[in-house]
């Protein structure tokens, strides 16, 4: 009895321990900067030889221009992830700058490699995410005013608008160097091929003209 005690232990514990590195790897070394120009596929990107590092690999300048908002969401997202600072290669981090019009949006979409947690430098936004089918789809959201600070955890569906009647910019950090973001209007009206009519009429309850509508957007 004692022995299948340690076994079972033994294997929640292997099991807790792979979650830990379900994200992100720790680094094995001081700096691993990005070689972008290489054609080895690996799980990140390749390392330079660390004696041709330079300042430059971990510098990215530029965040404090305001992006154009001039589309059809009326927000702009800066970033600056292991593409624009090779440096950042190994470390588990990266950082964005997002742009609000009034009445802008940055729309719901997912980070599939990431948390993030924004903080509000300039004017009022209403944010939040919505939890999973396990916890019944529930909307988390605030309204935030400048310095606030919100989390949006990794994978979960969640947005942010600018209800204020000036321009507003918030500055996020997200827990990968390369966290991806899946848009969700793009990517279920809006994929290549495109999903059939038929499937998304039954799955969103509607009529197919309104789905060919909603592709014919994107």
């Amino acid at each position: 009895m004692k022995m299948s005690a340690h076994i079972l232990l033994l294997v929640l514990l292997s099991f807790t321990s792979s979650l830990t590195y379900a994200f992100d790897p720790s680094p094995l070394q001081d700096i691993c900067v990005a070689d972008l120009d290489s054609h080895v596929f690996v799980n990140g990107h390749v390392c330079k030889d660390p004696k041709l590092a330079k300042a430059n690999d971990f510098f990215f300048k530029g965040l404090d221009k305001p992006g154009n908002t001039m589309n059809k969401v009326g927000s702009n997202v800066t970033q600056v992830t292991v593409a624009q600072i090779a440096g950042l290669n190994t470390l588990g981090i990266s950082l964005v700058r997002i742009d609000f019009a009034p009445n802008g949006q940055n729309p719901p979409h997912t980070h599939p490699r990431a948390t993030e947690i924004l903080t509000v430098i300039e004017g009022t936004l209403f944010v939040g995410f919505v939890t999973s089918n396990q916890n019944n789809n529930r909307l988390i959201s605030k309204v935030l005013h400048k310095g606030d600070v919100f989390v949006f955890p990794i994978g979960l569906i969640h947005f942010q608008v600018n209800i204020g009647h000036s321009n507003a910019v918030a500055i996020a950090g997200l827990s990968s160097q390369n966290p991806g973001v899946i848009t969700i209007a793009n990517a279920v009206f809006g994929s290549k091929p495109p999903i059939s009519d038929d499937i998304l009429a039954k799955a969103f309850q509607v009529d197919k003209k309104v789905i060919d509508h909603l592709q014919a957007q994107f």
